[in-house]
């Protein structure tokens, strides 16, 4: 079996857009025509530009190549250029290709992925959503009262949520962040959102958990400060409190709370993912497979987590393949904790696909599918292009003043 051809495809993330404003798909297709599909989680740079580096990637290392060579695969993309270190854009734009090879794989060997990596250990896996505006777009307009920034609004959305059969909600309430953070949480900040937490509690009770976000925005002292606000709320997780850059910082915050910290969605490979443990700095591990090295390297961040009782939570915040891809990660882990969906899997965020999503009272059923037990619905990515010159995910631009 050798690799022949590699079609990209940048598909414009129908509003609400919830999952992102677009989502870089590949496909790999054999000379003996089994095709398979992966995701590329990359928004430091445009759709198109990423679409081409994976042309390039795909020329140089794995035209003609056996796709069952993931290994060997990796090590030359990796090391390509006399570079071996994490860089984000390597690693989304390998995750992708490397996530095609797995879901070829599969087909050839008629299995799911999971089978191949260990076998199924969770027949079901439990899920969490954000909390998103219930109508209209994800992005409210400025001055507008959202659930993003009102307490009463967001329980009542996690409420409905709750109603729904998920277990656990996640919401971000901490204020802006900005290129220029760390910063200390304003006054207004740390009232929102011990506030959030209060209401949100009253209004599930113990039917669900409470995931606490945050986009690294805080320095150690300000990450303190929040933490001490939120315990008597008792969350499942404070995520990134800090920039992912020192984790001997954000294990200061880790020692300091009893609320587990949990982080890792902008961290590449097992190198960065192994420093995080060393420091004590996290003990829910949140690799996104569209960015993290793809699906092996996740198994192998996974099985260093065992060794530290440390868990997974496979991190969502782009398109349905990449959400695929964790859901094999999740059924073959057995520290798995919790995944990431958005919503229930429905709307105009799967649009892009032509199968389903199995998601059942908070749950999400592993399909038994050979490889990652999707399809691309090409003229649906055809019709829906994105126009915008906006990034994947944008930061203020501008610090936070007290």
């Amino acid at each position: 079996m050798r690799l022949e051809t590699i079609e990209t495809f940048v598909f414009g993330n129908p509003p609400p857009r919830h999952g992102g404003r677009y989502f870089i798909f590949v496909r790999l297709t054999t000379a003996c025509g089994i095709s398979g599909v992966g995701e590329i989680y990359n928004a430091t740079f445009g759709p198109d530009l990423c679409a081409a580096m994976a042309v390039d990637m795909f020329a140089r290392h794995f035209a003609d190549a056996d796709p069952h060579h993931v290994e060997k695969l990796w090590r030359q993309s990796y090391g390509a250029g006399f570079t071996q270190r994490p860089d984000v854009t390597v690693m989304g734009v390998l995750s992708g290709l490397e996530m095609a090879c797995w879901d070829i794989i599969g087909k050839a060997a008629d299995q799911p992925v999971y089978q191949l990596l260990g076998g199924k250990v969770h027949d079901r896996l439990r899920s969490y959503t954000y909390l998103y505006p219930p109508e209209g777009d994800v992005y409210p307009a400025p001055g507008t009262p959202s659930v993003y920034d009102n307490p009463d609004l967001a329980a009542e959305v996690a409420l409905q949520m709750v109603d729904k059969g998920f277990t656990a909600v996640k919401f971000d309430p901490a204020g802006p962040y900005t290129i220029y953070d760390g910063h200390q949480p304003r006054m207004e900040d740390l009232t929102r959102s011990e506030m959030f937490c209060r209401r949100i509690r009253e209004a599930v009770g113990d039917r669900a958990d409470l995931l606490f976000g945050t986009h690294g925005q805080f320095s150690v002292s300000g990450a303190k400060r929040m933490a001490r606000r939120l315990e008597p709320y008792d969350p499942l997780w404070f995520e990134e409190p800090t920039t992912p850059e020192n984790p001997a910082d954000m294990a200061e915050i880790a020692r300091f709370t009893s609320i587990p910290v949990a982080a890792g969605e902008r961290l590449c490979t097992k190198h960065e993912f192994a420093r995080l443990l060393e420091a004590g700095a996290a003990s829910i591990l949140q690799m996104n497979l569209g960015r993290v090295g793809g699906i092996l390297e996740a198994k192998k961040i996974a099985g260093m987590a065992e060794t530290r009782q440390a868990q997974i939570a496979p991190h969502l915040y782009c398109g349905p393949v990449v959400a695929a891809a964790n859901i094999q990660i999740a059924a073959c882990s057995p520290n798995f904790l919790i995944l990431e969906s958005i919503g229930t899997f429905d709307g105009p965020y799967m649009s892009c696909l032509k199968t389903e999503i199995d998601w059942e009272d908070g749950y999400v059923l592993p399909p038994t599918a050979p490889g990652l037990g999707i399809e691309l619905d090409d003229a649906a990515i055809a019709a829906s292009p994105y126009k915008d010159g906006d990034l994947h995910l944008t930061m203020a631009q501008t610090p936070v003043l007290p």
